[in-house]
């Protein structure tokens, strides 16, 4: 039995290949595929060629090399249509998340899907892995009640933070976005407010600033917009794009703490009490209750990929989440 996948065979270069799918194994589930999301920050930055060619792959479901060609993606819901003589935790009918590339039908061990909760659309679900990477953000930034917080960044991941950022208590949560649907999105979702970069003055005061842009140059302006003590938390991944800050001025002065968030680790201060298990489960929790709808601007038959990577590509004012469909 043969599937389809999308490959990147070099920067901005999308082609859709015959996936040999072989024999279930016993602790494999045969999965479906109903949606599946772009990302368009890490994912956007291997479609380009932004990423170290010799960096290891970080997912055992992906297949290439970042020298391309490369199988890519992590955001992907479908039907269990098979299961495995050995899985006893899924049954065929489940819908399940994977962090699985862009394919029509493929096989992955069980204890790699997470099934949605009743109910919840499986468009909703390609969002899931948005959503714990904004929970971890959250967990390493740590803020306290009554805090301000200014987000550069309104992408997907930069809107989750914004509600979840409303949910910890902080008295304000102000957005950075160039982009103006983006900033509109941001108050619909919560935000205090919502300037264009040129609008934001230094001196701010805030008490934690987090970069979410992708974009170099905020993390300057990240460090110039907070206060004696604050924290920035870089949870971009900028690959090979160099990022210069300027350090002599509110960075040392100010004595400030820039910390990453990287989804692939939980703090370590925060384990064994934290584990990924604990933190999917609350991801899971809070698919049904964010506001989600808005974020998805674009669906894109899986048959027309690189239609859908040229729209995230080439015209970003106009779009926030990409899906693509699956018949």
């Amino acid at each position: 039995m043969r599937a389809h996948s999308v490959w990147f065979t070099a920067p901005r270069q999308v082609e859709v290949r015959e996936a040999p799918l072989g024999d279930l194994g016993p602790h494999e589930v045969r999965v479906r595929a109903m949606a599946s999301a772009i990302s368009h920050g890490t994912e956007m930055l291997v479609f380009r060629g932004q990423v170290n060619e010799g960096l290891d792959l970080d997912l055992p479901t992906l297949e290439g090399s970042f020298a391309f060609p490369i199988k890519y993606g992590y955001a992907i819901v479908g039907r269990i249509t098979e299961v495995g003589p050995a899985v006893g935790s899924r049954q065929v009918g489940d819908t399940v998340f994977a962090l699985h590339p862009h394919q029509t039908e493929f096989h992955v061990p069980a204890t790699l899907t997470v099934p949605l909760p009743t109910g919840v659309e499986p468009e909703r679900g390609v969002l899931l892995a948005n959503i714990e990477t904004a929970i971890n953000v959250v967990l390493d930034a740590a803020p306290r009640l009554g805090e301000r917080v200014i987000v550069f960044g309104q992408g997907v991941v930069g809107l989750l933070l914004t509600q979840l950022l409303k949910r910890t208590g902080v008295s304000e949560v102000v957005v950075v976005d160039p982009l103006g649907l983006r900033r509109g999105l941001a108050l619909q979702v919560g935000a205090d407010a919502a300037v264009a970069p040129p609008d934001l003055t230094t001196g701010q005061d805030f008490d934690l600033a987090i970069e979410a842009s992708g974009n170099p140059n905020a993390l300057d302006q990240a460090l110039a917009s907070v206060a004696f003590g604050a924290t920035v938390v870089v949870s971009s991944w900028y690959g090979t794009k160099p990022v210069q800050l300027g350090l002599g001025g509110p960075f040392h002065r100010r004595r400030l703490r820039i910390i990453s968030s990287q989804v692939g680790n939980i703090d370590a201060a925060l384990q064994p009490r934290w584990s990924r298990e604990r933190r999917m489960s609350l991801a899971c929790s809070l698919l049904p209750h964010l506001i989600l709808e808005p974020l998805i601007t674009h669906r894109i038959p899986f048959e027309r990929a690189a239609d859908a990577y040229r729209q995230v590509d080439e015209h970003s004012e106009a779009t926030v989440q990409v899906v693509l469909t699956y018949c």
